[in-house]
């Protein structure tokens, strides 16, 4: 620390004041990292309830929050739906009428999760959106040096295991490109190699670029007048997906099935910009 690092070394008094520094500073210290502890043991029983498809109770939830953690659980329960939400994509709702009961539901489309057993790994969907979110604000094709420079952003690194991701660059590389929902492939003509990253089959059949632009518009707080370029194009996806199920059109349907997505469009080309490369989205 700044304190401790004179060239002559502390004297007696200095480590005096150094000790009543740390002291000083410890309880504020201590007092995130019960936060974090309390945040962690919460999220891990409301997942294993997940896991099961079984409700939880406040009193459930207070039976694995520390004793000072209990005058803190409505900060502590924030941030473990929050948690959930962000990296697992479920959304916990409180059952009415029954009181301080909540139901964790899957959020998202992705199924990947579903195929886990009860007591396999933790639920990653909501990680798997943020990663094909990045991928789709990339150009719909992400340098794995930008994938990595954003997740450093998120405190999670190759080769250092997670407790939620395990092994991220395993995730990434393998686990999701043998699922299909990632494709990893060497750039072409590149020395030394470089890889990138795009959607995969499996990513297009069970969401959608919309879906995932919500996604992410909600967990960052911010409306789509932001990313407006990015929308008009998720919206003309959306537009050719539903094409594509009900098959031809006459235009006067097609014409129908348009307008409510033209003031938009129309609205936002007019001041918005595109800069596709090196765009992320800040922790």
């Amino acid at each position: 620390m700044a304190w401790s690092t004179s060239v002559e070394g502390p004297s007696s008094q200095d480590k005096e004041d150094t000790s009543s520094l740390q002291t000083s500073a410890d309880p504020e210290s201590q007092c995130r990292d019960r936060v974090d502890k309390n945040v962690t043991d919460l999220v891990r029983i409301m997942i294993l309830r997940y896991r099961l498809r079984k409700p939880i109770t406040k009193a459930q939830m207070l039976q694995v929050v520390s004793k000072r953690g209990k005058r803190q659980f409505p900060v502590i329960f924030k941030k473990a739906c929050k948690c959930l939400e962000v990296i697992c994509g479920i959304d916990v709702k409180e059952v009415v009428p029954a009181p301080h009961s909540y139901v964790l539901v899957n959020s998202l489309d992705l199924t990947y999760d579903e195929m886990l057993g009860d007591h396999e790994n933790m639920p990653k969907n909501g990680f798997l959106i943020i990663i094909l979110g990045m991928i789709f604000l990339e150009g719909n094709c992400a340098q794995e040096e930008a994938i990595w420079e954003f997740l450093n952003m998120m405190g999670v690194y190759a080769g250092r295991e997670h407790f939620i991701y395990g092994e991220p660059r395993k995730l990434l590389t393998r686990t999701w490109v043998q699922e299909n929902y990632l494709e990893y492939q060497q750039v072409l003509h590149s020395d030394p190699p470089r890889y990138q990253f795009r959607w995969g089959p499996r990513a297009h059949a069970e969401t959608s670029k919309l879906q995932v632009l919500e996604f992410l518009f909600k967990i960052k707080g911010i409306d789509h007048i932001s990313f407006s370029c990015w929308y008009e194009e998720a919206l003309r996806d959306e537009q050719e997906r539903a094409q594509a199920r009900i098959g031809p059109v006459g235009h006067a349907t097609a014409k129908f099935m348009a307008q409510p997505l033209l003031p938009q469009l129309k609205n936002e080309k007019k001041s918005s910009r595109c800069v596709r490369k090196g765009t992320h989205i800040s922790k």
